[in-house]
Order: C-alpha cells, then sequence, then structure tokens
C-alpha cells in the first residue's frame, strides 16, 4: 500500500507527541508522523471538544492516506487543587510568616486566601506539607481547624491568583474522575480514541472507576503523579493496560532525588507483567525554544531506553514550541542511535524476564528464542485484542514484531509497544493461511525478502481472543505469491 515502507521505523522505541498551537494542523501532524510520531496525544487540560475532534479527523486521513495504524490518547485533566484569587492578584509571603487557608471566597491577602477544597482540610494533619504553585512555595500545617487550616512559610516568594495546590503527604479523599473529565472521557471514547491517560490516581479503585466507564472500547493508560500510586503500585500496573511515568507532579511531590528511583521501579514493573510504559515530561524542555537539546536531555531520552521503557513523549515541545518537528526527529535520532549500540542490547539481554506460568507466555519466549537461534528476520504476531504482541514484545526479542490483526482498534492501541510494527489484514481461518499472510506481509512492509526467516505465532482457532498456542517458522520462497504492489 502507498505510504507504507516510507514510515518504516529504524528503531523498537516509541514517540507519543502532544499536539497543539504548534503542531495543530493536517501538514504538521503528516510531518511530525513521517518525523518519528507514532502516537498522538490530545491533552484535554487545554482546547475544546472541537478542536480535538478536527485533530482526530486529520489524524485518520492520515492513517488512511498512508495505510499504517496510528494510535490516539485522549488525557484527561483530572483534578485540579487550586487556590482562591487575591485582592491585588498577588501577594509576595516571607519566610516563618503565618498565613491562613480558608473556604471564604472573599479575596485573600498577604495573610490568608481562599482554598475551595474542604477535603484537604478535612485530611490535613499537623506538620504536613501543603505545596504551592509546582512546589514553588512550601507551607507546613500547623493547626487543623474546622474550616481553615493555619500554616507556616517554609519556603517563600510570589503567590498570585489560582495556582495549583499538591497534597504530598495524604492520600486525598477525591476521586480520579471530575465532572469535566467524565464529560471528556464519553465525547473522547464516541471520537475513536485509542487510549485513555488517567491522571491523579491514588488507589487501584480509581482504575476500576475507570475501566467501568470505558467499557473496552479503549485502553486505560494510567499516569503515575501521585506518591499514593507508589505505595500500590503492583496492584495499579496490573489494573491497568499501560503506564505512564508522568514526572511533572510526581516530581513536585516527591524530592527530586527520589524521582529517577520512582521511574526504575515504574518501568521495571510495567515490563514484568507486560504492560507499555512511556516515560513522560521535560524529556527535552529546552526544545520549546532551542533547535537543539541539551546534552542531559538526550542523555535522559537514552536512558529510559536502558531502563526498557516502550515510548518516551514530547509535551511543551510540540504542543506550543518553535520547534515541533526538530524535537521529534531529534527524538527519533536518539532512540535510533541507543538501540543500535552493543551496550544496550547487552543491558537488555542482561536482565530477562522470567515467562509467564502458562503456555501463552511460554510460547512468547519461545518466539524470541526460535527468532535468536534462525536469525529469523521478523516475528509475525496474529493476535485480536493485542495480547500475543504485548506478550512477545515483553521479551524484548532482537527481531522486529509484526502485529498482524483483522481489528483497526488493537492495530492503532499496538503503535504504542515497543518494538510492534502494527498491521490490519483480513481474518484467517487456518494457520496454513495465516502463514500465507504472514510471509506477503512481511516482504510488503519491508522486513523480508526471498530467502529470509520468519516466525509466525498465533492463537488457534483464530478470530477470537484467547491464548497464544501456535509457533511455526516458514520461509520467504519465490514461490510465495506476491503481495499487491509488490515487484516481480
Amino acid at each position: 500500500m502507498p505510504g507504507r515502507h516510507h514510515i518504516l521505523r529504524r528503531r523498537r522505541a516509541k514517540v507519543v507527541a502532544t499536539l497543539g498551537p504548534a503542531s495543530a494542523s493536517a501538514e504538521m501532524i503528516e510531518t511530525l508522523h513521517k518525523g518519528g510520531a507514532d502516537v498522538f496525544r490530545l491533552n484535554f487540560s487545554h482546547g475544546d471538544h472541537a478542536a480535538h475532534a478536527q485533530n482526530l479527523a486529520w489524524i485518520r486521513a492520515l492513517e488512511k492516506k498512508t495505510g499504517h495504524p496510528i494510535g490516539v490518547l485522549a488525557d484527561v485533566q483530572g483534578p485540579k487543587l487550586r487556590i482562591g484569587r487575591f485582592s491585588g492578584g498577588h501577594v509576595t509571603l516571607q519566610k516563618g510568616q503565618a498565613f491562613r487557608l480558608d473556604l471564604s471566597p472573599t479575596p485573600g491577602d498577604v495573610r490568608r486566601v481562599q482554598l475551595p477544597h474542604p477535603e484537604i482540610i478535612n485530611a490535613a494533619t499537623p506538620g504536613m506539607n501543603l505545596l504551592i504553585d509546582d512546589g514553588k512555595l512550601k507551607l507546613r500545617v500547623d493547626h487543623v481547624r474546622e474550616d481553615h487550616l493555619e500554616t507556616t512559610v517554609l519556603v517563600a516568594g510570589r503567590l498570585s491568583d489560582r495556582k495549583g495546590v499538591n497534597v504530598p503527604d495524604v492520600m486525598l479523599p477525591i476521586p480520579a474522575l471530575t465532572k469535566k473529565d467524565r464529560e471528556d472521557l464519553a465525547f473522547a471514547l464516541e471520537a475513536g480514541v485509542d487510549y485513555v491517560g488517567l491522571s491523579f490516581v491514588q488507589r487501584p479503585e480509581d482504575v476500576v472507576e475507570a475501566r467501568e466507564l470505558v467499557g473496552g472500547r479503549g485502553w486505560i493508560l494510567t499516569k503515575l503523579e501521585k506518591p499514593q500510586a507508589l505505595v500500590n503500585l503492583d496492584e495499579i500496573v496490573a489494573l491497568s493496560d499501560a503506564v505512564m511515568v508522568a514526572r511533572g507532579d510526581l516530581g513536585v511531590e516527591l524530592p527530586p532525588e527520589e524521582v529517577p528511583l520512582a521511574q526504575r521501579r515504574i518501568v521495571r514493573k510495567a515490563r514484568e507483567l507486560g504492560k507499555p510504559v512511556i516515560v513522560a515530561t521535560q524529556m527535552m524542555e529546552s526544545m520549546i525554544s532551542s533547535p537543539t537539546p541539551t546534552r542531559a536531555e538526550a542523555s535522559d531520552v537514552a536512558g529510559a531506553l536502558f531502563e526498557g521503557a516502550d515510548a518516551v513523549m514530547l509535551s511543551a515541545e510540540t504542543a506550543a514550541g518553535q520547534y515541533p518537528l526538530e524535537a521529534v526527529d531529534m527524538m527519533d535520532r536518539i532512540l535510533t542511535r541507543t538501540e543500535r549500540d552493543e551496550e544496550w542490547r547487552r543491558v537488555i539481554d542482561d536482565r530477562p524476564l522470567a515467562p509467564e506460568t502458562n503456555s501463552a507466555g511460554a510460547i512468547a519466549a519461545a518466539a524470541r528464542a526460535v527468532a535468536d537461534s534462525s536469525g529469523a528476520k521478523v516475528i509475525c504476531a496474529f493476535t485480536h485484542g493485542g495480547s500475543t504482541a504485548l506478550r512477545i514484545a515483553r521479551q524484548r526479542p532482537t527481531a522486529p514484531i509484526l502485529g498482524l490483526t483483522p481489528i483497526i482498534e488493537t492495530a492503532r492501541r499496538l503503535a504504542l509497544v515497543w518494538g510492534v510494527h502494527p498491521v490490519q489484514i483480513p481474518p484467517h481461518d487456518t494457520m496454513t493461511a495465516a502463514v500465507s499472510s504472514a510471509l506477503q506481509t512481511a516482504r510488503r512492509e519491508g522486513f523480508a525478502t526471498w530467502g529470509d526467516e520468519i516466525v509466525v505465532t498465533a492463537g488457534v482457532p483464530f478470530n477470537t481472543p484467547g491464548s497464544t498456542n501456535a509457533l511455526r517458522v516458514a520461509t520467504v520462497s519465490r514461490e510465495q505469491p506476491s503481495p499487491a504492489g509488490d515487484e516481480k
């Protein structure tokens, strides 16, 4: 199909690019996709439904044009905790001064301001800290009253209207989905997004609630940005379809020295459970206003790969920056170069994961072993809901993975998964037909040519969700029927 070969990636890790004013056009979306963006993020903290619908329409038109499935992430905002307003628009707080947070809507001054969140007051305890304006100011709670908190300023500075409040020391009795989130979620799922980014998750029940609302219409991508979520990390990751290391809020609520350790722990747990994991926030922050990243940022992107992440994400760099294409191109270059390095491969191979304790997991591990020992050019994973491709990707094989599915929604979701090149194909009823289709697709997509071996995995019977229970090795021969458009 026209357009497929020129977007064949030279790497296994994926790139997520956020759309915004700097990238919201059909031309720029196509340019970013060709440049390396595998998944596009729609940030529902900004923009209206009409703008998001237009971006999604452009993405689907591009998908039709290229014949290549593209993933779309709808990232819902989650609860936003903010102070009220000041009579003069702002105040300057001094270190050591007393400052009150109360429920009164009266504009504040240097002595007090509204905190329109009784949940915080009810959950507060003396000695706990409140962080304001992304941690630029820090208050210690001294006394908890029925309708207000008496605090002392520990880190001083200028404080203006409606700045955000972070509460790192306590689990708040606040649901992860607000009324706005539910409306955004209903719109996004009806529009046909592939993943839903769930913010403000503190407990496993938050994911369970979201899953009931989603009803199988998309993958739930849990953003790990609250310290409380780390307490329940195993269960939260197990309940999610994918996760994100959301280092923005996580970096506000955790001490800076704890964030790299939390990132490694989250990536390791996601890999262990076979869930795609994105590392996000400030990966190339300097490229908002610079055509090149800092050396530290380049190392950060490469480091995420060494840890085993499936994908890395660009936020403001592509949404509002001056150099969106350069940011995607640079991320693509860093990922590609890192994966070519023998040290990267050695690190990945030195941390193998034990196969899942079931037949499907054993066959996925065998697929990698057979591909490695035979020198197979590609592993073709027939999958209905995506589980076969996910199991093989968990093994981090040397060979790329062709995720072959008759379900377009599955193909789009697999766009996020490490090493998987998703392709929608017609359904098959027999292993013989599947192997023939795999051989044709591997040639057409540029993964194999005459004489090359491929590995084929599938669940039999076909076209029903279930375990992977079949593995074949096949060779591309000259007698193999040529796919449409292939040269004789």
